[in-house]
């Protein structure tokens, strides 16, 4: 069976919704066509000129990057730099490029599960879950036809909370109405006030299927004129957000703990604040510049933060809490490109995949 690239582009923004990304972020399709047959994938960290030619050489047309190469808008392309360079070849070869960056990092199997895996974290959960991506559903329905317009909306995304699915609650009333002359009832006749048992519904769901899910509902509900309305919840939501906190199976010394993360992740070098002579046992984490959720990982309670990007004066807001450690942004994203292969392959097992060889970490260490 043939894929279109548009195919790999809807399985992965069912993974990580485009919509969790940043304001500043663009994880998008930045080069070539979803309408192009998809004949490989290239799954790398970063995509460079180096990226490109391999997936040339490969006879594969798609590369899924996490990082984008393009975050600003370009205002020409003469090669003047490795991003417009980068762009160029990949449009020359008729490769696309398609990012998906923070919005992987906010999803619960995203980058940061991967990390806590990879440390073999128990009882993770989200460091700092999102706000305000969250509608509430409220609609009125006939009792027959309640099974049925909670299974659309269900199927539609409504109706998650966590680790549970199908979630409504219920309550029966009466409902009233008259239709007007121009209205096709399907209950009761024109001009005559009629009386309905009907079943309120309240469903939870996230903001950006909004759309899906009312017309799923209209499409199953009975009536002419749905009753319903939809609100935007402050709620957090437990499944996404930035970060991701767990804890050792068996509580570690610090010195044998920042060995431990050196072996499994693959380090040459740990940066980190003073060590404060207790034992390691809750670990918040976060790849990529995560330093803006140190105070979340020190209000629950972590005893060591491990994330990149750490500015000399960040290191001071430790603060004698927990141990800050920077392990570098490619180490701690790197193996970001076996989570895109490893979600791929479970949905596109007859497509030809890659890891890419290419070493695109910009820094060095001697």
């Amino acid at each position: 069976m043939g894929y279109k690239i548009s195919d790999i582009i809807s399985y992965l923004s069912k993974i990580a919704p485009p919509q969790y990304q940043e304001g500043y972020d663009n994880a998008t399709l930045i080069t070539g066509s979803a309408h192009w047959d998809c004949s490989g994938i290239v799954c790398s960290l970063d995509c460079t000129e180096d990226v490109v030619e391999e997936a040339i050489e490969l006879g594969a047309n798609l590369i899924v990057a996490h990082h984008p190469i393009v975050f600003k808008g370009l205002k020409s392309l003469t090669g003047k730099n490795y991003v417009e360079r980068t762009v160029i070849k990949a449009i020359k070869g008729d490769i696309a490029i398609y990012a998906i960056h923070t919005n992987l990092d906010h999803v619960a199997r995203g980058v940061n599960k991967r990390i806590s895996d990879k440390l073999n974290l128990q009882g993770t959960s989200i460091l700092q879950p999102k706000k305000n991506i969250l509608n509430k559903l409220t609609y009125f329905v006939p009792g027959e036809s309640k099974a049925l317009t909670l299974e659309a909306v269900f199927d539609a995304g409504a109706g998650h909370i966590g680790e549970y699915s199908d979630c409504s609650f219920q309550t029966e009333g009466q409902g009233t109405f008259k239709p007007s002359d121009s209205a096709n009832p399907a209950i009761g006749e024109q001009n005559k006030k009629e009386e309905v048992q009907e079943v309120k519904v309240e469903v939870i769901l996230p903001s950006h299927l909004s759309n899906k899910v009312l017309s799923a509902l209209k499409k199953a509900h009975p009536y002419e004129e749905v009753a319903y309305y939809l609100q935007s919840l402050e709620n957090e939501n437990q499944e996404v957000g930035a970060g991701m906190i767990g804890h050792l199976a068996a509580p570690m010394a610090e010195e044998k703990f920042l060995d431990y993360l050196k072996e499994k992740m693959n380090l040459k070098v740990i940066k980190h604040t003073r060590l404060l002579g207790k034992n390691i046992r809750k670990v918040a984490v976060c790849g990529g510049a995560g330093i803006f959720l140190l105070g979340s990982a020190k209000a629950k309670g972590a005893d060591i933060f491990i994330t990149s990007d750490i500015k000399y004066h960040e290191f001071f807001d430790a603060d004698s809490q927990l141990i800050l450690c920077d392990i570098g942004h490619y180490e701690s994203e790197i193996f970001t490109k076996e989570l895109l292969s490893e979600l791929l392959s479970q949905n596109f097992p007859n497509i030809a995949l890659y890891l890419t060889k290419v070493v695109t970490n910009p820094t060095s260490y001697r």
